[in-house]
């Protein structure tokens, strides 16, 4: 199979006239065909956009780059072209690279040794890719014919036409050749003395004529008075004479005759030359009409770089002209944006000073409002006392009063925590809010329950001990005071979104404060005469936290209805809880106080970790196995918690913890959060509040529910709503998300 080598660039017509002129040469032939490729490399140079066109070195790197690749994915694409092109013509691709240092038709003499190529289709369009001008196209041609092996044969092709160049051999179809003929040329030059030698020759002949002819003219004159025999010698002479002229005649035919060859002979070596002079000039005539169109190319060429340099010209004075525009708006611009970074500044101090101002403020606002919170509390605690009676007193209530103060035990006031039990419920009793818990009057050993905590309640008074108010006998339920953050065990393990104390972990502090008044608290049972309390169940879940999470311990069991307290589990209980509160860690019954240090509750802040040793100690002790006086060790209990905690309201003072004042870093301090945050319904702070017609706000699900379920009075006054409609609070909905972004 014959391997032939078609050189084509990118022009897309002249690739495919050049591969159908070589599939229809070579039709009746197995062939091969090698297609050489060499980019366009005039975008090398210049680079078109729409200022016109541009030198490539006025152009980003980036820009270069962006335009090789997209000039090597055009090359690819035509390439896929041209071997599609060929059809069940086997062909395949080698791309050339045009550089300086080595000229693409020196590569193609190169690429035809080392592979060998016989026969080359080498296209005009290849050569001009690197070179745009035609005379460099053309020389660069000239220089693959004259330097190509003798074995090679090359078939220059333009628009799919074969073009004949000088120094390229005739074809076998005709092809009239467009140059000089040398060897001509050479016989004319050794023909040409022959020639002058001839033309003397014919003047010498043509003096001899000339004197024969006068000889011939002149007559025979015989005088009148000669004699015979002078007269015969005459005619003899004249005779001689005659058979002399007739030899010279003939000698001069014969020189005529050889003359006549030679004039032949000139004759055709002047037609010859003359035929191929005839030649040369049409040739020279084809060329100069060539050379014409050339120069009327270039002058067009000249002509549209003329008109491309004077719009850039007055494109480049437009820019110029608007860059100057540009710098002044720039300098305008960048003074006064210094000017407004100037009066940025000042705003931004200004802005600070205010800020400070406004926190200040909000800080008197908080102390404040919680002065008036405490002063409402405390006023509300001093009412119900007077109603219940001086001294220890609790007050029994009317069912209408229980019914009206829940609502008839409204699913809305249930408590929803999970470790409260399911009979308890809230409300409020002359503006206080209370805790209402219902025992079954059909159960009887929940009647006796009942009866016994009234009669323990009535006896039993301290700060941390949850407190009752009163109770009703007909409905049997006991009113408590109520307490705003639940319980200590949804304050540590609780994730649920109705516990409102997510995402605020009880601080260190806190912790040390409500281990001190948990201990009081037992230490107050254990030392209850005449017979100790023990409460026998002591665990998180049993210990309720107030607005200000101050801790109250509840679910006594009556010293009646056992005959020896269990001290001992008391004691054991509140080891555990200690290290609970350490560690934030459901701990079992028997912990593991050495593992506490290792394990403390990061989102409590950080711990002084001699107050973390000390009150694993404390765990340890609580959780020994020693036997000792239960008295003694409730007393020493009750002293080493208060030295702790003594200890940590110092550190907290002094300000040499990280931590703020029993509040862990991100924490939300409750006992800055204002009463009105707080939805009536829920007790919870508001996420969506809204204005109902009372004039109180209340949580959006939480009032709405209210109302479908068929209420039309207050849950607040009881009295009867005007209307149902509900208005959103967006001042008061803002101020609770700016307290929680400041948290």
């Amino acid at each position: 199979m014959e391997r032939v080598c078609v050189a084509i660039g990118t022009e897309g017509l002249d690739g495919f006239s050049t591969l159908q002129w070589a599939l229809r040469r070579w039709a009746n032939h197995r062939i091969r065909i090698l297609i050489l490729h060499a980019p366009n490399a005039s975008y090398k140079h210049y680079v078109y956009t729409p200022f016109g066109k541009l030198r490539s070195t006025s152009v980003s790197e980036d820009k270069l780059k962006l335009l090789d690749k997209t000039e090597e994915a055009k090359t690819d694409a035509i390439l896929a072209q041209y071997i599609a092109f060929c059809g069940k013509v086997e062909a395949e691709v080698m791309k050339m690279e045009i550089h300086d240092e080595m000229p693409l038709h020196k590569q193609i003499v190169e690429a035809i040794s080392s592979l060998g190529i016989s026969k080359l289709v080498l296209s005009l369009a290849f050569i001009k890719a690197s070179s745009p001008k035609s005379r460099g196209a053309i020389s660069g041609t000239f220089y693959v014919l004259r330097n190509k092996p003798r074995s090679c044969e090359v078939f220059v092709i333009c628009q799919g036409q074969r073009v004949v160049l000088r120094d390229e051999e005739e074809d076998d179809k005709g092809v009239t050749r467009m140059f000089t003929d040398a060897s001509a040329l050479a016989r004319w030059e050794n023909c040409r003395d022959e020639m002058e030698q001839y033309a003397d020759e014919l003047l010498s002949l043509h003096q001899v004529e000339g004197e024969m002819d006068v000889g011939c003219l002149t007559q025979l004159s015989i005088p009148q008075n000669m004699d015979v025999a002078a007269r015969i010698e005459l005619l003899k002479r004249t005779m001689r004479d005659a058979q002399g002229t007739i030899l010279l005649n003939r000698k001069i035919t014969n020189i005529a005759k050889v003359r006549r060859e030679k004039a032949k002979r000139a004759t055709i070596i002047c037609n010859a030359q003359a035929e191929e002079l005839q030649t040369c000039i049409q040739a020279e005539i084809v060329n100069r009409v060539e050379l014409n169109k050339t120069l009327e190319s270039t002058r067009d060429e000249i002509l549209e770089l003329e008109s491309e340099l004077h719009e850039k010209r007055s494109k480049l004075e437009s820019n110029v002209e608007l860059q100057k525009e540009l710098s002044l708006k720039l300098h305008q611009s960048s003074s006064a944006r210094a000017v407004a970074d100037l009066q940025l500044e000042k705003a931004v101090e200004t802005r600070a000073e205010m800020v400070t101002e406004i926190e200040e403020l909000r800080k008197q606002k908080n102390v404040l409002q919680r002065r008036i919170e405490f002063c409402i509390e405390k006023d509300a605690i001093a009412k119900v006392s007077r109603l219940n009676g001086s001294g220890f007193g609790f007050r029994e209530y009317s069912p209408e009063e229980i019914i009206a103060a829940t609502e008839d035990f409204s699913e809305h006031f249930r408590v929803k925590s999970v470790c409260r039990g399911k009979n308890v419920y809230r409300g409020r009793i002359n503006q206080l809010a209370v805790a209402v818990k219902l025992h079954d009057p059909a159960d009887e050993r929940s009647l006796e329950d009942f009866t016994n905590k009234v009669k323990l309640h009535s006896q039993v008074q301290h700060p941390n001990i949850l407190a009752m108010i009163g109770f009703c006998s007909q409905r049997s339920c006991i009113v408590y005071e109520y307490m705003h953050n639940g319980t200590l065990h949804d304050a540590l393990f609780s994730t649920g979104r109705s516990w409102k104390r997510k995402h605020q972990p009880l601080a260190w502090h806190a912790r040390v404060r409500i281990a001190a008044e948990i201990c009081s608290a037992i230490g107050f049972l254990h030392k209850v005469k005449p017979n100790p309390i023990a409460h026998g169940n002591l665990k998180p879940s049993k210990i309720l936290l107030d607005r200000f999470d101050v801790a109250k311990i509840y679910g006594l069991k009556c010293p009646w209805s056992y005959d020896k307290p269990d001290i001992t589990s008391d004691i054991r209980a509140f080891g555990n809880l200690v290290l609970q509160l350490l560690t934030g860690n459901y701990w079992s019954a028997i912990g593991d106080p050495a593992a506490a240090i290792e394990n403390l509750d990061r989102t409590a802040g950080e711990w002084p970790m001699d107050l973390a040793i000390e009150l694993s100690n404390i765990a340890t002790r609580c959780l020994s196995k020693n036997c000792i006086a239960e008295e003694f060790i409730t007393a020493m209990l009750v002293t080493d918690m208060n030295d702790v905690k003594r200890r940590a309201d110092q550190l907290v003072g002094n300000r040499e913890s990280s931590v703020p004042c029993e509040k862990a870093a991100g924490a939300e301090d409750s006992c800055n959060v204002s009463e009105a945050f707080f939805c009536p319904i829920y007790r919870e702070v508001m996420q969506n509040p809204h204005l109902a017609a009372d004039g109180f706000s209340y949580e959006l699900e939480a009032i709405d529910e209210w109302l479908k379920t068929g209420h039309d009075t207050s849950p607040m006054t009881n009295l009867k709503l005007k209307h149902k409609l509900l208005v959103p609070n967006h001042t008061l909905r803002s101020l609770i998300e700016d307290r929680r972004n400041k948290i």
